[in-house]
């Protein structure tokens, strides 16, 4: 294991909750037929459930949970980033910064073969990044500085630079994390890689191979024989895909699926003698946002009320029991990010604060709607309590539960109006540049509706500069600005809680990390 250079990267682009794009129906990427779905896990399979499809299946543009953890099974990237934040080579042998800060050099790990034998080159490399590049495609944002995309050079079969139109740290951080790298002599004839699946057979550098995909219901993989990390102890690999966070519960327990995510709650009903539990933190905010183009909420006092009406402790303890599984955040950073600082508006809960907002607006009555996730468990506690507590300042709020992906596909329209609240999450990374894809007025995911040009400036100064004291000044400077905005209410950084059969060893070895669970599921064995 080589590490890179600590704390230099940061993790990639990856929107939990928030880059939910709306799933064809009735596609599936299909070799063979297997009844999966109700095959009890044997032997020499690994059933995982997971309670969505994944938004998108390509790699271009994927940044959901499962999109992305399906994506990581099948392909590699040049650098991994850690739980720690730390990184860890991948498909990369070395990566080299430029001392000025205008381009990195990336090694090659030679011998590497795609899953149908063919050699893997700095080929594929540029093929991916250019792919990934284009704004079009839906996923460019770190490959920007300013208004011109960074370069990918072949240098020989092995080795890659990327050249950036001017020095940029948040550039030279994230560069190499976090793009999963296709192979060109498979998709170099597809037109369009904006698509939620790519019309190609997946072929990857990844741990298995994807053998059948029938959606809502499960995705089988196979090993692969020629994974450079070694070909996997467990021959089958089975994503099961199970909404209810009940069905999951009951399918743990009778030995249906291997592992699942769990909640706080379900805990104390788990048999210690047949599966364990492995609490760990992903740097997530989960929050409530506010879209600031909708009519109700486009003046900022109205949006400082509705947050004074807020109490964040209620809504935890609700959702999460006790402090064990969660901590608060107050700026749109996590707790535990480098760059974060308290030192913004808490908005501590001040229900005359919020009424007297309220009326230096001039608004009386006010009424908002709320989307939120019908199907997680805890978005439908707070959006509940959500509507009681701004009761208290006058606000009635009717709630809009329905489909995740949904109501985000329609959040990213380009000025919706159609919800003023909605409760959603996300996990960035260390670099505060990533969070621009979310806060930045042209950003692929604002969902906010933001178009404010004081903070757009903060982002574009901080990334390019490469003083770290300055550049720290200037997100502390941004962090307040975006809390005095008012557009996001930061709720949570809950851990999740993976429960795992006892007949599954080597999880700790297997690495877990945000987003993708495993970092890689190869090192699983079963007893």
């Amino acid at each position: 294991m080589k590490k890179w250079k600590k704390g230099l990267f940061s993790f990639g682009i990856v929107a939990l909750g928030l880059a939910l794009a709306a799933c064809s129906s009735g596609t599936s990427n299909t070799n063979e037929s297997t009844n999966a779905s109700t095959t009890k896990a044997d032997d020499s399979t690994f059933t995982y459930a997971i309670s969505g499809d994944p938004s998108s299946t390509n790699p271009i543009n994927t940044s959901d949970r499962w999109g992305l953890t399906v994506t990581n099974i099948i392909y590699s990237p040049l650098v991994i980033v850690e739980g720690d934040g730390t990184t860890k080579n991948a498909l990369a042998e070395s990566v080299e910064p430029a001392a000025d800060g205008l381009s990195v050099t990336v090694h090659l790990k030679q011998d590497v073969k795609w899953s149908d034998g063919e050699p893997f080159t700095a080929d594929d490399v540029v093929f991916t990044y250019e792919q990934k590049a284009k704004k079009e495609n839906g996923n460019a944002d770190k490959l920007w500085v300013g208004d011109q995309p960074i370069k990918v050079e072949k240098v020989d079969d092995y080795t890659v630079k990327f050249v950036l139109p001017q020095a940029s740290a948040a550039a030279i951080n994230n560069i190499a994390t976090e793009t999963f790298i296709i192979p060109k002599h498979v998709f170099e004839g597809v037109e369009d890689f904006s698509v939620n699946e790519l019309p190609e057979n997946p072929v990857g550098t990844g741990p298995y191979k994807l053998v059948e995909y029938k959606r809502g219901e499960y995705l089988t993989f196979e090993a692969n024989e020629h994974y450079f990390g070694g070909e996997a102890s467990i021959k089958n690999l089975t994503l099961r895909i199970i909404e209810s966070a009940d069905t999951t519960k009951v399918a743990l327990q009778k030995g249906e699926v291997d592992a699942a995510f769990v909640l706080p709650s379900d805990v104390a009903d788990l048999d210690e003698k047949t599966i364990t539990t492995y609490p760990y933190s992903e740097n997530r905010v989960g929050y409530l946002g506010l879209n600031t183009h909708s009519e109700a909420l486009q003046d900022v006092k109205v949006r400082q009320a509705v947050l004074f009406a807020l109490n964040k402790d209620e809504l935890n303890q609700a959702a999460y029991l006790t402090t064990d599984y969660y901590e608060q955040p107050y700026s749109f950073l996590p707790p535990n990010n480098p760059y974060v600082t308290e030192d913004v508006e808490k908005y501590e809960t001040n229900i005359e604060k919020s009424k007297e907002l309220l009326k230096e607006a001039n608004v009386s009555d006010l009424k908002l709607n709320l989307g939120f996730s019908s199907s997680d468990p805890a978005q439908t506690i707070q959006a509940t309590l959500i509507q009681q507590q701004l009761q208290k300042a006058g606000i009635t709020v009717t709630l809009e539960g329905g489909d995740s992906t949904a109501i985000f596909a329609e959040l990213k329209k380009e000025g919706s109006t159609k919800y003023n609240l909605f409760l959603g999450g996300y996990i960035m990374g260390n670099d505060p540049d990533l969070y621009g894809a979310l806060f930045e007025t042209d950003g692929s995911s604002n969902y906010f509706q933001t178009d404010n040009q004081k903070t757009d400036e903060l982002f574009s100064k901080a990334a390019v500069e490469l003083d770290e004291t300055k550049r720290k000044e200037l997100y502390n400077e941004l962090q307040q600005a975006i809390a005095e905005d008012a557009r996001i209410y930061p709720i949570v950084d809950n851990k999740k809680i993976l429960a795992v059969n006892n007949r599954i060893e080597n999880v700790e070895t297997a690495g877990l990390i945000p987003i993708y669970t495993f970092e890689d599921v190869s090192k699983l064995t079963i007893k």
